[in-house]
């Protein structure tokens, strides 16, 4: 389990940030309180307690933060991870029993905010890294490189904005199999070009979720 909800039982929305939803053009995404009325409104609306989705998503919402557009390479733009996004102050659990690798506040508009990575013995349908983004900074203190969270533990909390990276409030979840020597931090979104590459050490968090529909 890795949020305090029950996908299997209790009501979720699937949202999709590509380009092929016609209400992005309609919103100033720089704003992250419109953007937050928005993501928030249409889980009241639908009954929904969390929203969900977006792994290997073509999105345009990165178009709203100049730490994915440098002028000089291709724009980031191609989702690595799914994101469950819910109300600031959610607690965020562990799914898997590992140790910190590394964690740090990545405090750029747009980025992934206070963050946490954990290590895991890796085995055939286990992964050997997880990121959690967008926490709260509170998340962060007494962490320690080393520190053991087994499966179930409280691992940190959905951050608000602007605290988390400036968005509306929800996680980051993604799977690594290589952190290419990167520590408290690890792209999040790659270039169409890098898909591929990005994609192969990158998984679907989804086969570690279950997420029907996803």
């Amino acid at each position: 389990m890795l949020l305090p909800f029950d996908f299997r039982k209790d009501p979720y929305l699937i949202l999709d940030f590509s380009a092929t939803n016609p209400d992005l053009d309609q919103l100033d995404l720089t704003d992250t309180a419109v953007f937050t009325d928005y993501v928030f409104g249409k889980l009241k609306i639908t009954g929904a307690q969390v929203g969900v989705g977006g792994y290997n998503e073509h999105r345009v919402i990165y178009r709203r933060s100049p730490h994915f557009n440098d002028v000089e390479a291709e724009p980031r733009e191609i989702h690595l991870g799914i994101d469950l996004w819910a109300e600031a102050g959610t607690p965020v659990l562990a799914p898997l029993t590992g140790i910190v690798h590394s964690f740090q506040d990545n405090a750029h508009f747009g980025d992934y905010g206070p963050t946490i990575i954990l290590e895991h013995h890796a085995t055939a349908s286990q992964p050997r890294y997880s990121l959690y983004g967008h926490l709260t900074r509170q998340s962060l203190e007494g962490l320690y490189e080393g520190k053991v969270f087994n499966a179930g533990d409280k691992l940190g909390e959905i951050g608000p904005y602007p605290e988390n990276g400036d968005w509306p409030p929800h996680l980051h979840f993604q799977l690594m199999t290589d952190m290419l020597g990167l520590k408290g931090d690890f792209p999040g979104v790659c270039s169409v070009a890098d898909r591929e590459k990005f994609l192969a050490i990158c998984p679907n968090p989804n086969r570690l979720l279950g997420i029907e529909g996803l």
